[in-house]
């Protein structure tokens, strides 16, 4: 039966091949948000024709979402004939700008020595065609299985999910008894699991000041000055304590496995709206910092917050005129789902199978969309596997290799096998 389900998945790598070049050319850049409709349309025709049934829905109301960019995803299920367990395969179909340096067109979906090329062929639009060709086939070769399977295509991943996956959770659609085990086709490498991520705190930070003419700075106070004097309170006090923090999370790379603290963005004084001319002499009256906090297991939410917090209240006492407000943008606490889970093993047991080794159980450095399953769907038999190598992610000419998602499609059809219908691999 097992050596049957694989050749239904070796019968069906010319199909694999051509369904991810037809995803990657809908070019789903986000921001804004484009072509997410036609590509949901694509993925629920695709499944309608296999036997699912389809539903779109729209995250209104999310961040981004209009009339010219809705937030469009799709869900099908197919349902079996005897009642059982439903597995739901997750992945995002949004993906971030191509940028430069790129040697081939990336939404043309170039096939060439093995690997199909393109913006997201990798992230993650090559784990969506295997988890889609890994249902097929196990769905044709067990037309007795009990259960469900579901298959979504969501949106906004790479912008915080809140359009995609918070949205479809907030309304039911990842809370049992509707779902029992997911799995994110992340591109985590076709021989690991990702058991989950660290956590995550972002926040916007604003020193205040007091607008005067630059030749006489004397007569105002640099908002400038005092977000520097935070950023070297920061290098002093805080990033060594952050370097010396270790976790026995399993982290990759290794230098994940500390807490981490990046300053993502910081903007002061006038915007440059004068270019191409020249800035008019004004002392900034406000600067704005933006910290993207990543924290472990082992630490506190509101410890991490208040490392932050007792360095402005310190300079606040220190620091003639520092005045400053502080807003969260983005919290979400480190989640780690158990390797005797049932969907952990069914997998590792499919790797097993087809690489003839145990698995690598890792843990991401950054959070994706198992967050909100997790925080509100309130299911934590949830992992991400896929194929495709997460160095690549982003990257000018990034790229899937064909037999990795073929390989990576034998272990998610045995994992379907171990869950739903019963049998072992």
């Amino acid at each position: 039966m097992t050596d049957k389900l694989l050749r239904a998945i070796d019968d069906r790598v010319d199909d694999l091949t051509v369904l991810t070049q037809d995803l990657v050319r809908f070019p789903t850049i986000n921001p804004p948000g484009e072509a997410y409709t036609p590509c949901a349309e694509y993925i629920g025709d695709r499944l309608k024709r296999s036997g699912f049934q389809v539903g779109y829905v729209r995250g209104e109301g999310t961040p981004g979402d209009n009339d010219r960019y809705p937030r469009t995803n799709v869900v099908a299920r197919f349902e079996a004939k005897r009642p059982g367990k439903v597995v739901h395969f997750n992945s995002h179909i949004d993906v971030v700008e191509a940028g430069e340096g790129w040697t081939v067109d990336p939404f043309a979906g170039v096939v060439k020595d093995g690997r199909v090329y393109g913006r997201g062929t990798c992230d993650m639009k090559g784990g969506l065609a295997a988890s889609i060709i890994a249902a097929e086939a196990f769905i044709a070769e067990n037309p007795d299985f009990a259960g469900a399977i579901e298959i979504s295509g969501t949106v906004d991943e790479e912008s915080g999910g809140y359009g995609g996956v918070a949205y479809l959770a907030g309304k039911g659609y990842f809370s049992a008894p509707r779902v029992d085990h997911v799995i994110i086709p992340e591109p985590l490498n076709k021989d690991r699991i990702c058991l989950g991520h660290r956590g995550v705190w972002w926040a916007e930070i604003e020193t205040k000041g007091h607008i005067a003419h630059g030749s006489m700075p004397f007569l105002g106070d640099s908002a400038v000055r005092h977000m520097g004097a935070l950023l070297q309170a920061f290098e002093d006090e805080l990033f060594p304590v952050l370097d010396k923090k270790q976790t026995e999370m399993p982290v990759v790379p290794e230098g994940a496995r500390r807490s981490t603290m990046n300053i993502n963005s910081i903007h002061g004084g006038q915007t440059e709206d004068f270019r191409p001319g020249l800035p008019s002499p004004t002392v900034p009256d406000t600067c704005r910092l933006v910290i993207d906090r990543r924290f472990l297991l082992e630490e506190d939410l509101d410890v991490v917050k208040s490392e932050v917090t007792t360095i402005l209240d310190r300079l606040k006492l220190e620091r003639p005129k520092f005045d400053y407000t502080i807003r969260d943008l983005m919290e979400v606490k480190p989640t780690m789902t158990e390797r005797d889970a049932p969907v952990v093993q069914a997998v590792a047991e499919g790797i097993h199978a087809i690489f003839d080794r145990a698995p690598d159980y890792v843990i991401s450095p950054g959070t994706y969309d198992q967050k909100h399953i997790a925080r509100i769907g309130h299911i934590y038999d949830c992992i991400a596997y896929g194929p495709g190598i997460l160095d690549l992610a982003h990257q000018p000419d990034e790229w899937v290799g064909i037999e990795d998602m073929v390989q990576s499609a034998k272990v998610m059809a045995l994992a379907l096998r171990r869950l739903l219908a019963g049998g072992e691999i």
